[in-house]
């Protein structure tokens, strides 16, 4: 999974406005409240009819249960602190957006958006005047109005909440109501991302306005189908840890759209291998990410519909900057010429070819190739190259030790701890050639496979671990990234998990956003380009694509597909999906 820039996926969406681990991942602060039950059970009324007849083979039909997938269970649902693709692959059944993406990306107020229309923009661009429909509904009956957009932007702005919303909340100055169902933003100074920002999912003001934000982190919204208040086409009712969970539709459901489809059953499986297995059976009928070495047999099955193309995803490896997490506080990744040489030791593009079978793109910098950000050739490429990494390494200081060639600096061995979302078997294999390619450098790795949500909550959320192998799926377009790599938004409040400090960056992203001229951003974003790929907070490998693939009983009309160029495109529309048995 992956992180989301807001999101870690365990697959791995790209605004930083908006970004999420994937493979999977979360910017979730808080271990696994003590009051979330262990299962809640589904009640008894809410079995899903068989799906009708349908009258003709192109024809939605009403009713049915859809089973969908993953290998990593959520972290939690309350939008304040989803921070993972797997807690947002659910969330987006059972609550409603300000505002949401079409198949291009573009802002749009939908007829499932909680806005009636997209927002007036001042000519200064900073007042943004929301108008809500005077419709919506929580699922508990209560209308959804002004008071809960406004709880839910200043409680994610609070630092207290440890909100991985900070980031896109933190530049608004004011948010006013004008009426029930009006809302005035008034920003601090220009944000160019500030329009995907509201691309949000609202909570309830009614149901969480009087718990203090200290104690967000911890409280049973989000873990507790029975007291998480949702607005969405289905209600969560029950939650299996580490087995499934049930959606069912809310027959009380606000919008004119209702959704076809009865229940949708979020099964979770042990690994990928399983996970495909699972769809070949018939056991589930869609399936978010069939890794690369499985596309042709899944395809000679032919009963699945496999959609494939790159995606709104990158993978990285993530150095750790705090010494704490090193024995006697010594960081092993101080260096620069040490990181450098990490960057030129990987095999980069054999793990393009080789483990992603050639469906992937080198990157040198967190933006997306042949994207308008993309820096190009400003950005420096590390070639594969053991003679340039191990004499950078000694231009470091570090030297053989001649008993067993690990390189040795200040009485430090040059050991460390790789970690990743096991289940992921893409990342497996990656993993594996990174302790090849560096134990050929004289680096010893320790590869450590850990339970994603777990391991996103108490490891990689509060930035405790040496290096990781992870991804973000970035779930807007724009190229912001300050949530993640700016020393403003260290743990437990921001993302930049790997607590890096780079002045001139820190400038950069702001500069980057305080224009809306994107020709100005381009040649900021190509400056911030050069100075990341040569100071290297992460090393990047490569864009990569999820094969999404899914069963005879799901169709969608042709405009309503999934959208792998999507974060969460992989249930694009879903809302008129229907199934057939």
């Amino acid at each position: 999974m992956a992180k989301k820039r807001k999101w870690w996926s365990s697959l791995l969406v790209v605004s930083l406005v908006g970004v999420l681990f994937t493979g999977c991942s979360t910017n979730n602060t808080a271990s696994s409240p003590t009051n979330a039950p262990a299962a809640t059970a589904a009640p008894a009324e809410s079995t899903a009819p068989d799906a009708t007849e349908a009258p003709a083979a192109d024809a939605p039909v009403d009713g049915g249960t859809l089973v969908t997938s993953t290998f990593s269970d959520i972290v939690n649902l309350n939008p304040l602190l989803i921070n993972d693709t797997s807690s947002g692959d659910v969330a987006q059944f059972v609550f409603a957006k300000l505002y949401n993406l079409d198949r291009e990306g573009n802002v749009q107020a939908e007829d499932w958006s909680l806005a009636a229309e997209l927002p007036e923009i001042s000519e200064d661009g900073l007042t943004y005047t929301v108008k809500l429909k005077d419709t919506p509904k929580w699922s508990d009956g209560q209308p959804i109005t002004a008071d809960d957009v406004i709880y839910t932007i200043e409680t994610g702005k609070n630092p207290e909440t440890g909100s991985p919303l900070i980031s896109q909340y933190d530049k608004v100055k004011t948010v006013e109501k004008i009426d029930d169902h009006t809302v005035k933003f008034t920003l601090s100074q220009i944000y160019a991302p500030f329009l995907y920002a509201l691309v949000q999912e609202i909570v309830p003001a009614h149901i969480l306005k009087d718990v203090k934000p200290t104690e967000i982190q911890t409280n049973a919204y989000g873990t507790d189908p029975a007291k998480t208040v949702t607005s969405g086409p289905w209600k969560w009712t029950a939650w299996k840890q580490g087995e499934s969970h049930t959606l069912d539709a809310d027959p009380n459901y606000w919008g004119t759209v209702k959704p076809h489809i009865a229940q949708i059953v979020y099964k979770i499986y042990a690994d990928q291998n399983t996970e495909v297995q699972a769809i070949m059976k018939g056991d589930t009928d869609h399936i978010s990410a069939i890794p690369v070495t499985q596309v042709e047999a899944v395809k000679a099955d032919g009963d699945i519909d496999i959609i494939q193309k790159p995606g709104a995803q990158y993978e990285y490896v993530m150095f750790n900057f705090d010494g704490k997490n090193f024995p006697d506080n010594y960081g092993l990744f101080a260096g620069q010429k040490t990181r450098q040489a990490i960057a030129h030791a990987l095999n980069r593009q054999g793990m393009v070819d080789n483990i992603l079978k050639g469906v992937g793109a080198l990157m040198n910098a967190p933006f997306l190739p042949d994207t308008w950000a993309d820096p190009g050739e400003a950005a420096v490429n590390y070639d594969y190259n053991a003679e340039t990494a191990k004499k950078l390494l000694a231009e470091d200081g570090w030297v053989a030790d001649p008993k067993d060639g690990i390189l040795v600096k200040d009485g430090h061995r040059f050991s460390f701890e790789l970690q990743y979302n096991a289940g992921n078997s893409r990342r497996e294999q990656v993993a594996a050639v990174i302790q090849q390619n560096l134990k050929d450098v004289g680096i010893e790795v320790t590869p450590k496979a850990i339970d994603f949500a777990a391991w996103i909550d108490q490891n990689v959320t509060p930035g405790k671990f040496q290096a990781l192998l992870l991804a973000w799926s970035l779930n807007t377009p724009d190229p912001d990234a300050e949530s993640i790599f700016s020393s403003k938004y260290f743990p437990p409040a921001g993302q930049n998990s790997g607590w890096y400090k780079n002045e001139k960056l820190d400038q950069l992203w702001v500069d980057g956003y305080s224009t809306v001229d994107q020709a100005e951003r381009k040649e900021i974003y190509k400056e911030v380009g050069k100075e990341i790929s040569t100071d290297l907070p992460y090393v990047f490998l490569y864009q990569y694509g999820q094969a999404i693939g899914t069963g005879p009983r799901v169709h969608w009309a042709e405009e309503d597909a999934p959208e792998p160029s999507l974060g969460y495109g992989q249930f694009f529309h879903a809302i008129k999906w229907w199934v057939t048995d």
